[in-house]
């Protein structure tokens, strides 16, 4: 484990007698891609993925146990949850009052500064914090490794922002029991020595998707003809992945997550019915980035589910790819982030 991550990040139960916590998570961007689950009641996925967590977009949230209330409360951005949402952040309350073998109903208040649902990975700033403050506050004391395991729970990529920098997320065993395989999928810290990045963000569409991640993931795992030969690759490209981690070879880093990113997306071109994240702005940004090597400057290009479009680049040039990238949009803006902290737990009177 890295020393800027405790062995121990959510503290013993004498440490939160008020049943109340704080904390607060960012979200992270996947280098090697997660894309399709083999179990979705566990959030198991079909390949291990890596990330890099950012310093930009915080989720905080608070978890106040309520014995007086006959149901939960969920507040998201000053608004009241309700439908899915509601049901998501209930749904993953019962596992963590589960495991502390408390029924308290709660009162979960989370505001999210990154925009949600438009593949810049609110879910996992969203329930890395979730996970994080619920646990505390119920009073179950949980290692770094168990609290990535239940931030899975709720949102797949959340396993890997509770670890700051660079994060490998376990597909974990694929045989087996169903607890054997809960308890080997999970993200641990990567070292990359020598590296200095940056992640310069386009974002050319805020707003909604009009498939959603989990849609557009069964789809693509059921109906596309590229899916597994990708998620072979994809495994290759992790080894690939590891080694320029542990060069400090930020143009090798950028080749492999440029390829995993555009075959991912090709698996979904595939699907039938094909699901296409990729918009005109997406593709006039990625031909940026093209003529960016092109004059010398190493940038290399990433996608999530979603048409917004993340820059990898050398700390020292990211100034000049925002520049580039933002001359290249006509709508949207262009934001910066550097390598970001774990999930924390926030002093009780903040907030």
């Amino acid at each position: 484990m890295h020393a800027d991550h405790p062995t121990t990040l959510v503290p013993p139960l004498e440490d939160n007698l008020a049943g109340r916590a704080t904390a607060v998570a960012h979200p992270n961007i996947a280098l090697i891609k997660y894309w399709g689950k083999r179990d979705e009641q566990l959030v198991l996925p079909r390949v291990d993925s890596l990330s890099m967590t950012l310093d930009i977009f915080p989720t905080t949230t608070c978890v106040r146990l309520a014995p007086q209330a006959e149901h939960d409360q969920v507040t998201l951005n000053g608004e009241v949850a309700r439908g899915q949402a509601r049901e998501r952040v209930v749904a993953f309350l019962d596992l963590v009052r589960a495991q502390a073998r408390k029924k308290l109903p709660a009162v979960v208040d989370s505001e999210n500064t990154v925009p949600t649902g438009a593949g810049l990975a609110s879910s996992a700033s969203g329930f890395a914090a979730l996970a994080l403050a619920a646990a505390a506050a119920y009073g179950l004391t949980l290692d770094a490794t168990a609290l990535s395991r239940l931030a899975r729970r709720g949102s797949g990529s959340a396993s890997r922002s509770v670890f700051g920098s660079f994060a490998l997320w376990h597909a974990g065993l694929a045989t087996g029991t169903a607890t054997e395989a809960d308890l080997s999928s999970y993200a641990e810290p990567v070292p990359a020595p020598g590296l200095d990045p940056a992640l310069v963000i386009a974002v050319v569409d805020a707003g909604p998707k009009a498939v959603s991640s989990r849609e557009a993931m069964r789809r693509t795992v059921d109906t596309s003809p590229l899916y597994e030969p990708w998620a072979r690759s994809s495994k290759d490209d992790l080894k690939d992945m590891r080694t320029a981690l542990d060069r400090g070879d930020l143009a090798a880093v950028g080749e492999i997550a440029e390829r995993n990113a555009l075959g991912m997306h090709a698996t979904m071109l595939a699907a039938r019915p094909a699901v296409r994240y990729l918009a005109p702005a997406t593709l006039t940004v990625l031909d940026s980035v093209l003529q960016l090597r092109r004059d010398g400057i190493p940038a290399y290009a990433t996608m999530d589910a979603g048409p917004n479009v993340k820059v990898l680049c050398r700390r020292t040039d990211a100034r000049q790819v925002a520049d580039t990238v933002r001359s290249a949009m006509t709508a949207g803006s262009v934001l910066t982030a550097r390598p970001g902290p774990g999930a924390r737990l926030l002093p009780q009177d903040t907030r």
